[in-house]
């Protein structure tokens, strides 16, 4: 796997439409999209990926997928799942409805990246405190 990291694109338009009717008062993850923005971008992942290689799926949605995973004692396949099935989560996620999502593994592969690395208590301090900020 290789990292080319990319511009983070806003929340599909039919995505927030879907969204925002199917939870008018909101939710925990929309709210976190909405007032924190996307909390993590590609290149705070660099370190963790070769130059080369096929590329990965995108490293600031799977650190959000593990937190939101973590947040609902989600195993990777119920998380994976949830990807491809969650309103709520395409919206965090800025992926369109139609987003077939990712096998469940990739969930693994990555933490075991972050793990191997420098940053994972870092990235979870830097998210818990911002959430905790925001009384989400």
């Amino acid at each position: 796997m290789s990292l080319k990291p990319s511009v983070i694109e806003p929340v599909p338009e039919q995505t927030a439409r879907v969204a925002r009717a199917a939870f008018p008062k909101g939710n925990l993850y929309i709210s976190i999209r909405d007032q924190l923005g996307t909390l993590f971008e590609d290149a705070d992942f660099t370190t963790l990926y070769p130059k080369r290689g096929q590329p990965a799926f995108a490293p600031w949605r799977l650190a959000l997928i593990t937190i939101m995973q973590f947040l609902e004692n989600l195993s990777d396949r119920q998380a994976s799942d949830a990807v491809r099935s969650r309103i709520d989560w395409k919206y965090a996620l800025s992926l369109e409805l139609t987003d077939a999502g990712f096998d469940h593994s990739v969930l693994s592969n990555f933490r075991e990246r972050l793990a191997a690395g420098e940053q994972p208590a870092l990235l979870l301090d830097q998210v818990i405190e911002l959430l905790k900020e925001k009384n989400l």
